[in-house]
């Protein structure tokens, strides 16, 4: 039977959700000051008022238009990062090639999702492991409320270290975890769970270190940043993002590219990771999602010259996860950069 959200909860499922939004999209209050001590590209040795960007793909495995595209940005050098859906129909072709090119820096987009009306997919443990992710269809749930409503912080575990098993098992060894749609930040006890099994590991979490302005900013704002939240990502052990942001969406290509242009520029030093979704074109892509032609778009921008003028005309220095854990290191041993 499917599975239905009743009122008497949406909100308080609407505020551990929310804290998705805040740490994954903390560009909300760009006029907030960061007056942290050092920011983490000050920390890994970038200099003093560096803007550090990683262009990091995401979903790759989740279809061949999807593998297509990330695997040229890739091997072209134009993006620095990327990360696979572990469950997805083609991430055993992504594996086959990344196994075969093991220099490039990719993650696994830890995914508890299928948010698809037709192109979808199941957990990679065993659903009688992990029922609460799995909808009336044996599918994980299109949506992250239902994920943050159902599912116990143990079956996240389950799932995420199945996830991790079956990649490294495809010869893969992860630069970095993310998460897809944010779920993983959906609740504390996720967050826990995911941080948990990302330093059992020895795998770099996707986690961003927010300043302490920025923080009271946005609860003036009414954002749910828990003192329990935040204290998490404080104690968490391993390279953090200054900010985090995602591709402008856009009316064209040159809308895209322009508002893209005015997010770069209004960058604070540090390291900032930008994530976008390469696709290339297809019928069968326009079937599966209806931002096919953002995706697309978005599969033009990072090879395009007037984009690679305008980065190193605004000075920016790039990285990526594979770098950032190397200098954590050093940073660890006293060593610096």
């Amino acid at each position: 039977m499917k599975k239905t959200l009743p009122q008497t909860t949406l909100l308080s499922v609407l505020r551990p959700v929310a804290v998705v939004s805040i740490l994954l999209l903390l560009a909300v209050s760009t006029a907030v000051a960061d007056k942290k001590t050092q920011t983490w590209g000050e920390k890994l040795g970038y200099g003093p008022g560096s803007r550090v960007i990683i262009l990091h793909g995401d979903d790759l495995g989740m279809c061949p238009e999807a593998n297509a595209a990330g695997i040229k940005y890739l091997e072209a050098k134009d993006i620095q990062s990327a990360s696979a859906m572990v469950p997805c129909p083609n991430f055993d072709e992504f594996a086959a090639w990344f196994k075969k090119n093991p220099q490039y820096d990719c993650g696994l987009h830890m995914t508890l999702n299928s948010e698809w009306k037709t192109h979808r997919w199941g957990p990679v443990a065993p659903r009688d492991k992990v029922p609460g992710l799995v909808d009336s269809q044996g599918m994980l749930h299109r949506g992250v409320l239902y994920t943050a409503m159902g599912a116990k912080a143990s079956e996240v575990e389950t799932e995420i270290r199945a996830q991790i098993d079956r990649a490294l098992a495809a010869g893969i060894k992860p630069t970095h975890l993310d998460t897809h749609m944010g779920t993983l930040y959906a609740r504390l006890d996720f967050v826990q769970a995911f941080y948990k099994v990302a330093q059992e590991y020895k795998i770099p979490a996707f986690v961003i270190d927010p300043s302490p302005e920025m923080i009271n900013e946005l609860r003036k704002h009414g954002a749910p940043i828990t003192e329990k939240m935040h204290e998490l990502v404080r104690q968490y052990q391993g390279p953090k993002l200054d900010m985090f942001y995602s591709v402008p969406n856009g009316k064209s290509y040159e809308d895209v590219r322009e508002k893209f242009f005015a997010l770069v520029r209004g960058l604070q030093p540090g390291i900032t990771e930008i994530a976008f979704h390469p696709s290339a074109k297809s019928k069968s892509l326009k079937k599966i999602t209806g931002s096919w032609q953002q995706r697309v778009w978005e599969s033009q921008l990072f090879s395009d010259p007037e984009v690679k003028k305008f980065f190193k005309d605004e000075g920016i220095q790039f990285t990526n996860w594979r770098e950032m854990a190397k200098r954590y290191k050093k940073l660890q041993a006293g060593g610096g950069k």
